[in-house]
């Protein structure tokens, strides 16, 4: 399915993609300029330590993660948010079967291609 620019999406339109070690995604929508995914994760499962040139806000929609960002690390719950700037190494752990809402500007064109 073509998702670039769809506008109105339903959950059940979109498979999940397996990534292994407990993680699995599904990128919701996309343009040029923004791009939504939701990543769900297994207890223990791992976001691991990476950086790339796209700003993200993540939203916890569920479970309870320890975030790092640069040298800040903090364990954020369902409802809390974090904002990982430009070229920032970040990652999480998830430490409650948990599911993350990313949003990226501009898209990630290395998950789509």
């Amino acid at each position: 399915m073509n998702i670039f620019g769809k506008t109105l999406v339903e959950d059940n339109e979109i498979a999940w993609e397996e990534l292994g070690g407990g993680l699995r995604r599904k990128i919701m929508s996309y343009d040029n300029d923004v791009m939504l995914m939701k990543v769900a994760f297994e207890k223990g499962g791992i976001g691991a330590l990476h950086y790339h040139p796209h700003k993200q806000i993540s939203y916890i929609a569920k479970g309870k993660f320890e975030v790092t960002i640069g040298e800040d690390k903090k364990i954020l719950s369902e409802g809390d948010v974090y904002f990982a700037p430009s070229n920032i190494t970040h990652g999480v752990i998830c430490l409650e079967e948990g599911l993350l809402i990313d949003v990226f500007n501009p898209m990630r064109e290395d998950l789509v291609s």
